[in-house]
């Protein structure tokens, strides 16, 4: 019963029917919400204020110890009995098989899309998060800069990777939009709005990167996702 997940409590559910989502449109909670759109699942956001420390709140951690957003419960899960998912990359998956969407059945296909997804949580998110920190927020006053130089350097190694990747295709896995692809634009993305790194990153030398990055933003599904859930 969803009731039976403490996390609920705090955030109560309107429709306990629907796939419950805790999340905060940062680039790790607009992968999700992303995923959510494009599949039609029915599903109710709830925003957790991560400037006010709600990922730290008893309910939270009940769901996720690792005190990060997103989450989710899904009240139909395996065998109809409710299933609560941390970790972005188990999320995209999961949904992706219980839609039938973003994740070919073909084996070699399917784990190569897999691999992209792995990349994506092990090394571009983290670099780029830490490019961030050090280039757009707190830790942009350390005196030391080799931190920033550092992840600067990384930030730009990862995004030729990607860049070489691209040339030639539509998207990650070819002419099919996946979850490859839900991974990854929205932390692209954030290079421009949230870090406003244009210049320092040279990402016009990236073309097949801002082309790709483009074509994903302009999907109506992540038009949607970038504002959910609504900040309040």
């Amino acid at each position: 019963m969803l009731e039976d997940f403490p996390i609920t409590k705090r955030w109560p559910a309107a429709d306990p029917s629907v796939i419950q989502l805790y999340s905060l449109p940062t680039p790790n909670g607009i992968k999700v919400s992303a995923m959510l759109e494009e599949t039609g699942l029915p599903y109710e956001p709830h925003l957790v204020n991560i400037m006010e420390d709600d990922q730290f709140t008893p309910e939270f951690l009940s769901l996720n110890p690792n005190n990060k957003i997103p989450a989710i419960i899904d009240p139909d899960g395996p065998g109809g009995k409710p299933l609560g998912l941390f970790e972005t990359g188990a999320i995209l998956i999961y949904l992706a098989d219980k839609s039938g969407l973003f994740l070919s059945d073909d084996p070699a296909t399917r784990y190569e899309t897999i691999q992209w997804v792995m990349w994506q949580m092990g090394g571009l998110g983290p670099m780029l998060g830490q490019f961030g920190f050090f280039y757009a927020f707190g830790g942009k006053d350390i005196e030391d800069k080799r931190p920033m130089e550092r992840y600067l350097n990384e930030t730009k190694r990862l995004l030729g990777v990607l860049d070489k990747h691209l040339e030639g295709r539509d998207f990650i896995m070819g002419d099919a939009y996946t979850i490859a692809d839900i991974a990854s634009w929205p932390w692209v993305r954030g290079l421009s709005t949230a870090y406003k790194a244009d210049d320092v990153l040279g990402l016009a030398d990236y073309p097949n990167v801002m082309r790709w990055r483009a074509a994903c933003m302009a999907r109506p599904a992540s038009e949607k996702a970038v504002n959910i859930p609504t900040r309040d």
